[in-house]
């Protein structure tokens, strides 16, 4: 779960944090599981939930867009070893992605939620998701093809 906490949350330390509180509410409300489903799946939902909750907060602590956030992109070094590109790599090239890139992109392409469900989860617009992921396969692209 932590490796789920990491693809939303750059930072190490507010990752654990996430993975802390996300395990705190996986306790507090076990006994609300009802089995229809697997166990991983419900807990992984809850620490996606918690990753978005924690990126709100911080999104609302420093009253910003996240058209601004994705503005501020400054793309880190990143080396690619050999012509495949192993999911260690791409794990790395989506913490280069702006937060709400990233978001996005992790809701929809690792957690298979519909641009719907994204627009109500981050209080954004369909077609608002529909851009930052277009945006984001476009910036992973050009990382991969031309890394900085």
């Amino acid at each position: 779960m932590y490796g789920v906490c990491r693809r939303y949350i750059h930072n190490q330390t507010d990752a654990e944090d996430v993975l802390i509180s996300g395990f705190y509410r996986v306790f507090a409300h076990l006994p609300g599981f009802e089995g229809k489903g697997s166990l991983e799946g419900w807990i992984r939902k809850i620490m996606v939930n918690e990753a978005l909750m924690f990126i709100r907060r911080q999104k609302a602590q420093k009253n910003l867009t996240w058209q601004e956030l994705d503005d501020s992109f400054q793309p880190a070094s990143f080396q690619k070893t050999d012509s495949n590109l192993h999911h260690t790599d791409l794990l790395q090239l989506l913490h280069h992605l702006p937060p709400g890139y990233r978001t996005v992109f992790n809701l929809y392409a690792i957690e298979g939620y519909s641009h719907e469900e994204i627009a109500q989860t981050m209080q954004i617009s369909v077609n608002t998701s529909k851009s930052q992921l277009l945006k984001a396969r476009r910036m992973l692209q050009k990382l991969i093809e031309e890394p900085v």
